[in-house]
């Protein structure tokens, strides 16, 4: 819930050319005296200063919108046509305007009349506005825009778009393989920015923010790990326009924009899509066996790394997404696990199982699913029934273990059967310790995770960690590196922390033998038949 209505300011009525009187009902509801022989015509301001993907921003540079902070919904009448009209600003005659909404009479610039088939339609399609830059390319058979705000001189533009071509021709063989995906076109609006990460899939466009040196840059070759970031953002919600924006939760069905919508699903349209955006890049060509497994083994160890993972069920962290993973705090990562990361591994479970029974695959199942449910809404039994159909056996139990339980999944197991090994490395210092520390100066806990040696110490959230007395002699700690430094060999230690001003004393146990996991590929042969290019 955004409360998108504490934005809006200066709102009138007038009918016949005059004053009506409104009155407000609730924090986003007014009732307005009028008559219905006449047209209503309502006046406000919009305070737009979010620069992400979820609102509205505007400034002499650019201007962005999405409908739900803009426009107002009239009772009763949501599922009549609606009309939007942009009007080009004359401040600002380079400005162009760009969105998904059908055009009814525009300009070359964009601006004009759009028309959508309901409420609905108006707000899925959010509008970009300002001097971007633009390119086309076909996928499928249909027409895909992109356009980009804020690049600087370095952007490849034209390597951007032969890489997103790839991505979105991987992704429409994937869900219908020579049919041309449930869209006439698909557009692309990246905000680039100094520091940022995000997305908003819509039905037909997706709202994307990245960081400037992500970017693929002129003369640079090179596949940089922020623009492998970058592509599997776009990757993921380009995989939303079937997988959550068709094909979606049966609660979907249809949206109560007065409160929160509830779905124990988020872990299949989520976590499913993060499993697949990284494996479409693979399967595209974009990057490389190594690469995809660098990027599986950070989702492995995410997960691993969260003690919530035994707490709450996947399908739990779903329901709980308005109170929990939308409102994190210091113990989030104890109570919790994220049904992105850990939906990704049970997609990933599932994959394995079905290939190494020799039944089916995941892709199989989607498509069936995408089949059985007419690319609409969906429920757990359609995909447990989908799953029975075509992996030969009911899959209860691992439907109940996986989804529902909170017991480890088989990760290592499968990944070994299929030609990855899962090595067990020696942790970083903060895994070791069971501590997240913020950014900045000093040593500053976020986050105290349980079970941890500095949980069993008696350390706190927030608590600043000063120094350290390591047989008889104490040190000031500038960065939690130094630790190991005036540790030496010595496993037990005196943390110096500072907590509401008081120091305190705190006996620690620096444990051994803690690790993380790198994958790495075995059978390249057998692992091929997985994540290697297929149609």
């Amino acid at each position: 819930m955004r409360e998108f209505a504490r934005h809006l300011q200066k709102l009138s009525a007038r009918q016949d050319g005059r004053p009506v009187t409104l009155h407000q009902l609730d924090k986003s509801s007014w009732q307005v005296d009028c008559v219905p022989s006449s047209p209503l015509v309502l006046t406000y301001e919009v305070y737009a200063f979010d620069n992400s993907v979820r609102t509205a921003w505007l400034d002499s540079q650019r201007g962005f919108f999405n409908g739900t902070s803009l426009c107002l919904r009239v009772h009763g009448q949501a599922q009549e046509p609606h009309e939007l009209e942009l009007v080009a600003p004359r401040a600002f005659p380079h400005w162009e305007a760009a969105t998904g909404l059908e055009p009814l009479k525009t300009g070359k610039r964009g601006f004009g009349t759009y028309l959508a088939a309901d409420y609905d339609e108006l707000v899925d399609c959010p509008v970009e506005l300002g001097a971007f830059w633009s390119a086309e390319f076909r996928a499928g058979g249909v027409p895909h825009r992109v356009v980009v705000a804020g690049a600087a001189a370095s952007f490849d533009g034209d390597r951007l778009v032969a890489d997103m071509q790839k991505t979105c021709e991987a992704q429409i063989r994937f869900w219908h393989e020579r049919k041309r995906p449930p869209f006439k076109s698909y557009l692309f609006m990246l905000n680039v920015v100094d520091d940022g990460y995000g997305g908003l899939e819509h039905r037909n466009s997706t709202a994307l923010i990245a960081s400037r040196r992500d970017l693929p840059r002129l003369g640079d070759a090179r596949m940089s790990e922020g623009y492998v970031t970058l592509m599997g953002l776009i990757s993921h919600e380009y995989f939303h326009t079937w997988n959550v924006k068709r094909l979606r939760p049966a609660e979907f069905a249809h949206y109560d924009y007065k409160q929160e919508n509830y779905s124990h699903l988020l872990w299949f349209f989520e976590g499913f899509t993060s499993y697949y955006d990284d494996l479409l890049l693979r399967r595209a060509g974009l990057i490389d066996d190594a690469t995809y497994l660098k990027l599986l083994t950070k989702t492995c160890n995410q997960v691993l790394q969260t003690p919530g993972r035994e707490v709450q069920s996947v399908a739990q962290a779903s329901f709980d997404a308005w109170v929990k993973y939308y409102r994190q705090d210091e113990n989030t990562a104890n109570a919790t696990v994220s049904y992105y990361t850990k939906g990704a591994l049970v997609a990933l479970c599932f994959d394995l199982t079905l290939r190494l029974e020799g039944h089916s695959t995941l892709d199989e199942v989607m498509r069936a699913l995408w089949a059985r449910c007419k690319g609409g809404p969906m429920a757990e039994a359609d995909f447990a029934a989908v799953l029975k159909e075509l992996g030969g056996r009911a899959f209860t139990r691992e439907l109940a273990a996986w989804v529902h339980g909170t017991r480890e999944l088989p990760l290592k197991d499968l990944l070994e059967q299929q030609g990855v090994n899962v090595m067990e490395e020696p942790a970083q210092l903060q895994q070791r310790l069971g501590i997240r520390v913020a950014d900045g100066p000093g040593v500053v806990l976020k986050n105290v995770l349980r079970g941890g040696a500095a949980e069993q110490a008696g350390l706190a959230a927030n608590d600043e960690w000063v120094g350290v007395e390591v047989a008889g002699s104490a040190w000031r700690l500038a960065k939690l590196d130094d630790l190991m430094l005036y540790a030496g060999n010595h496993r037990k230690v005196t943390a110096i922390v500072a907590r509401d001003r008081r120091l305190l004393r705190l006996d620690l146990s620096i444990p051994p033998g803690v690790t993380t996991w790198r994958l790495v590929l075995r059978d390249a042969a057998r692992a091929q038949t997985w994540f290697g290019p297929q149609n």
